[in-house]
């Protein structure tokens, strides 16, 4: 157990002790939180901190400067408004008082960072991304606040030869009348980094300043005006344009007096084919990581593009790899969702989608992830065997409650979708909150499966008698909850029709989902009406309640597997805390099933432990662990996925394959022990060279996301070989040891 866990169980072991030996006492213990968040985000790779500048205070008319301070770990490295090659930008989305308005990350100078036979544009060390902000007239903030409440939610791309996205909320209290200059200092040598205009006085745009097109696929650069501490010297040009210029080639340049020039070639394929073209100059640095503080200073230009864009340059919506890769995607699954440069059209008709929806629900029975709730409801089987009309309402009522829910989590997640939120099937398993829920709700069914307790010793008898009063309403709950433990693991068989539901309008989109609850549900109601099942089932007995303690074990699998879960997303800390509190409720649940003075003695002692331990344990896992799972890809040659790895490996002549994969996804973790750990499987992969990359989808990742997307997919797991020179390939999500090999053979 790591030294910070066990120091907080040993803190909190001497509480519990205190508290048995002074009860009364311990109603008064408590905590306490000053209700406001923090400024400082601190992960494995970054050290970032919101600050404020404010030297006359919150006053409108007067300066106010807010930003982003990022301090890598040595090699690491984020990004420019222009990435480059590869990379995303830092994305910050700001909270503010009425009265308020933040402007546009003021860009500082950035660095050229080669990456292979790439180039990114980007920051090492420490750099400030300061944001103005202007204050209103109209700002009123009160006669009694002294502070603004500044919020930020901010995401990045932090790489080394590895990418890891990340994210983080901050929250600043900004006095509003005292000046705040603490970070003076940081904000000033940002305003020096940030390019300053070729002439100053101007926007920038000089008027000899230009490029001419030639050649069809390089472009004649020449800027007038810059000072003489460039002159002479060699260059970098970082384009603000993404997607224009070659960024990792090397080109030539040339001084002509005070006139720079330069010939630089054009991207293979492009984006965009600006007429007005904005760019930063800066003397050349060394290539590789710096380790000093940046002392250059960059001038801005914006380039009158001269000439005719070369025909056929852009880059369509979807690429024709892509497309290519989409409708293979389509016929190996056999009516899979295709997808048109981008069109959202598919060959899939809504019929397939909702047989296909339907098979699957029925497949979806055979999962371990249903193995709980088919406990449950085998026990209530059992309980009515001879009752016929109790077995109609409850398969009806189960029915109606599964279809419901797979609507419902349906819809939530196209409105999640809607709304910008990068979400997919399966989402609820990756909040660590919803899983060390779901574990508490199992522990306490499978308790009470096995006699450790009754509700009905410590509920009072009008609660405790609600399953035996509305046997209807306890069927349409068991509906839920087989939706909630059950939908992450429809993957398998949903891959093209939940992906699918995505381009579909909202009804049609939702019927899919009911179809997939139709068909989890089916078993059940048909069961429920066709007599010979009753008939087949024993009598009543002794016997019932043996197999109703039996059903308990089903149930401690299950926590014994999301318990896992939760370690793969919160790290040890996170499984550990969770099963020290799943011990402390058994402990609860205990104690209130006791009878006389023992009960009340008892049960304040528990109750006071569960909340020493609720305080102690519960940070532990929502907690990000310290050593991403993302990073433990595995003992072997496996590698964490980022956004454009797969790209710069297969631009240097290396297939690569992609395992989209989480730790609630039960398929995933079958394949990853048998056919991804087949010895021919590997053999075959290191013989032909194959990088190997996974995709961690266990805790929320918006890239991952829109990547499962991009292949018409909306859950895990998901297979993908890419081959330098060839669309890519999409494998089944239940793979065979043949039909990888013979993939790799045809790489």
């Amino acid at each position: 157990m790591p030294s910070r866990l066990f120091h907080r169980l040993a803190a909190t072991l001497f509480f519990i002790a205190a508290s048995a030996l002074w009860t009364s006492a311990s109603a008064q213990l408590g905590t306490k939180t000053s209700g406001q968040g923090t400024s400082v985000v601190t992960t494995p790779y970054v050290r970032a901190e919101l600050l404020a500048h404010a030297p006359q205070g919150v006053a409108a008319g007067q300066p106010l400067w807010l930003g982003l301070s990022i301090t890598h770990q040595p090699e690491w490295h984020t990004y420019w408004k222009n990435p480059g090659d590869s990379g995303l930008p830092t994305e910050l989305a700001w909270t503010l008082p009425a009265g308020l308005d933040a402007g546009e990350i003021a860009w500082p100078l950035p660095k050229k960072i080669p990456i292979g036979t790439l180039a990114n544009y980007g920051y090492e060390g420490t750099v400030l991304l300061p944001v103005p902000v202007t204050v209103a007239s109209t700002y009123a903030p009160g006669p009694l606040a002294k502070d603004a409440t500044i919020k930020l939610r901010a995401s990045w791309l932090v790489c080394r030869k590895e990418c890891i996205p990340e994210e983080g909320e901050f929250t600043l209290q900004l006095p509003i009348q005292s000046t705040t200059a603490l970070s003076g200092a940081a904000f000033e040598a940002a305003a020096k980094a940030q390019p300053q205009p070729v002439l100053a006085g101007t926007s920038g745009i000089v008027p000899d300043s230009q490029a001419q097109i030639a050649d069809g696929n390089l472009l004649n650069v020449s800027v007038q005006g810059l000072p003489m501490a460039l002159r002479g010297k060699t260059l970098d040009l970082f384009p603000e344009t993404a997607e224009v210029i070659n960024n990792a080639a090397s080109w030539k340049q040339a001084w002509n007096g005070s006139v720079w020039t330069a010939q630089i070639p054009l991207a293979d394929q492009r984006s965009a084919s600006p007429s007005l073209m904005p760019v930063v100059l800066a003397e050349q640095t060394a290539a590789g990581h710096g380790t000093g503080p940046d002392t250059r200073t960059g001038y801005r230009a914006e380039l009158k593009v001269l000439g005719t864009w070369p025909q056929g340059a852009s880059v369509a919506a979807v690429s024709p790899a892509l497309e290519a890769a989409l409708k293979a995607n389509a016929a190996q699954a056999g009516g899979a969702a295709t997808s048109a440069a981008g069109s959202g059209a598919s060959s899939l008709t809504l019929t397939a989608a909702l047989l296909g929806a339907l098979l699957g629900g029925l497949i979806l029975n055979l999962m371990p992830c249903v193995f709980p709730v088919l406990a449950i409801k085998v026990v209530g089987f059992t309980q009515h065997a001879q009752d016929r009309r109790a077995h109609r309402l409850s398969g009806m009522a189960y029915t109606v409650g599964v279809v419901l829910s797979f609507m419902l989590l349906g819809a939530l997640m196209l409105g999640l979708r809607a709304a910008g939120e990068a979400v997919g099937w399966g989402f609820q398993l990756q909040s660590p909150a919803v899983v060390a829920g779901l574990a508490a709700l199992f522990t306490l069914i499978a308790l009470n499966l096995a006699g450790v307790f009754e509700f009905g010793h410590f509920l009072p008898s009008s609660v405790a008698s609600l399953q035996a009063r509305h046997p209807v309403a306890d069927s349409f709950l068991t509906g839920v909850l087989a939706v909630a433990v059950a939908s992450p693991c429809t993957a398998p068989f949903m891959g093209a029709s939940l992906g699918l539901t995505a381009t579909l309008p909202a009804p049609q989109a939702l019927a899919v989902f009911a179809a997939l609850g139709l068909g989890l549900a089916l078993p059940f109601l048909a069961a429920s009406f066709i007599p010979a099942v009753a008939r087949a089932l024993p009598r009543p007995g002794a016997w019932m309640d043996t197999f109703r303690k039996l059903m308990a074990f089903p149930m401690f699998a299950t926590v014994v597997w999301l318990v896992w879960v939760l370690g793969q997303q919160s790290g040890i800390d996170g499984a550990g805390a969770l099963l020290i509190l799943l011990v402390g409720l058994s402990l609860v649940v205990w104690a209130l099933s006791l009878a006389g003075r023992a009960r009340m003695w008892m049960a304040t002692v528990s109750l006071a432990t569960m909340a020493l331990l609720g305080w102690a344990f519960v940070p532990h896992i929502t907690n990000v662990p310290t050593t991403q799972s993302a990073t433990q890809a595995s003992a072997t040659d496996w590698q964490p996925w980022a956004p454009g790895a797969a790209e710069q490996i297969v631009a240097g002549g290396r297939p690569v394959f992609v395992d989209f994969t989480a730790a609630w996804c039960v398929t995933c973790q079958y394949n990853k022990k048998t056919t991804l750990a087949n010895s021919d499987v590997i053999a075959d992969l290191q013989i032909k060279n194959v990088a190997l990359l996974r995709a961690d989808w266990t805790r929320r990742d918006p890239a991952i996301t829109a990547a499962l997307a991009s292949l018409g997919r909306s859950g895990v797991p998901v297979y993908v070989f890419y081959r330098p020179g060839k669309p890519p390939v999409v494998l089944t999500e239940v793979l065979s040891v043949d039909e990888v090999r013979a993939t790799i053979a045809q790489l």
